[in-house]
């Protein structure tokens, strides 16, 4: 098989992270499938592609209906004799039904990465409902059953999680983030992992952090934030300034392969309003770091409440802070929450068992099996 990747994201996040595991691991499961990614020129998704060595292509994505990235697919199809073109966002999707009406492409699977709800538009029912898209594949059962809600074909749908890589060699960063912060050895550190966009929620991060700093008064807390800075960070900053938090909350900005200090977190916390399943919890499962994080999206699917993890409603961050200061007090509790997760992510979220389900699927769409 000749497989197309397609993305329109210039950023860096989970869904580029997939698409670097799934390409990765495919290539060893199954070596005579060709695979070639056409990405948006410029952008840190490029970058990281050009570093990890997987064959890519960047094209100019000047605005989101840019005619050029639809020329590009349309000659890399059929210059590589591309079997079939999987499609990694919406944009994306965009792109390659306009190179779809310019020229008959290979069959298309797409894959839904978030749980942001199909709006019901004309123009946007066209595009989820497009005939030549074959399969959909959904990162939690529960974008499965919001998406399941605007197609009118659901036996297209089929859930498969992202997971983590558990075989990743870099599993511990050589910068110290105590010693970085100038912190001392007994704090205790709370950390997040996310690029500081509108689902990500981290003005409910800098409010729990009040609420544990300023209200329980917890003088041996810090809390990190690591992710690349946007244009909701100055507002994210001056919050933190007028909560008097500058002392006990650090924003350090992006920083390459930041899923290795987690290791040095005590808690990984998540306080996303709007989410699929967040590559930084299953990271922290595999690193044996407890979770606490608000239950929106697939979440609830991979933690269970008091289980192996703990979970509040979006922007309840009173309730995240008393599960900070409780499970801080309860290293049983901790422990717990670890081995079970551990084992769970083992189990069911590599991105070995993602890459062995997503060929299934390719198999099915061009095999019928």
């Amino acid at each position: 098989m000749n497989i197309l990747h397609v993305s329109a994201v210039k950023s860096w996040g989970g869904g580029e992270n997939h698409i670097e595991n799934l390409c990765r691991e495919l290539s060893t499961k199954s070596p005579d499938t060709a695979h070639t990614i056409i990405c948006a020129k410029g952008g840190l998704f490029q970058k990281k592609l050009k570093h990890a060595e997987l064959p890519h292509i960047a094209v100019k994505l000047a605005f989101k209906m840019d005619p050029r990235f639809s020329l590009k697919v349309i000659e890399i199809c059929r210059s590589k004799k591309i079997d079939l073109v999987h499609i990694h966002d919406s944009t994306a999707l965009t792109l390659c039904i306009m190179g779809d009406h310019l020229s008959n492409l290979p069959p298309f699977i797409f894959s839904k990465k978030t749980t942001f709800p199909i709006r019901p538009r004309k123009q946007t029912l066209y595009k989820y409902n497009y005939e030549k898209i074959k399969k959909i594949l959904c990162v939690s059962e529960a974008t499965k059953k919001m998406t399941a809600e605007m197609v009118l074909r659901p036996e297209k749908l089929a859930c498969i999680y992202h997971g983590t890589n558990v075989h990743c060699e870099e599993n511990n960063s050589p910068l110290q983030l105590r010693s970085k912060l100038k912190l001392k050895e007994n704090i205790k550190l709370i950390g997040n992992i996310a690029n500081h966009n509108w689902p990500k929620d981290l003005e409910t991060f800098i409010l729990t952090a009040n609420e544990v700093i300023n209200i329980q008064q917890k003088e041996d807390i810090h809390f990190v934030q690591i992710g690349a800075f946007t244009n909701r960070t100055a507002a994210y900053l001056k919050k933190i300034k007028d909560l008097a938090l500058e002392d006990h909350i650090s924003f350090i900005g992006k920083i390459s392969n930041a899923a290795a200090l987690i290791p040095q977190f005590n808690i990984s916390l998540m306080t996303s309003k709007s989410e699929g399943i967040p590559q930084f919890i299953y990271e922290s499962f595999l690193k044996k770091i407890p979770v606490i994080s608000t239950n929106v999206g697939g979440i609830s699917e991979i933690i269970e409440h008091n289980n192996n993890g703990f979970l509040a409603d979006a922007g309840d961050y009173r309730t995240l802070a008393n599960f900070i200061t409780e499970l801080l007090n309860d290293p049983e509790k901790s422990n717990q929450f670890t081995a079970f997760s551990y084992k769970l992510v083992l189990e069911k979220y590599t991105t070995e068992i993602m890459a062995q389900k997503t060929l299934n699927q390719y198999k099915t769409v061009l095999h019928g099996r």
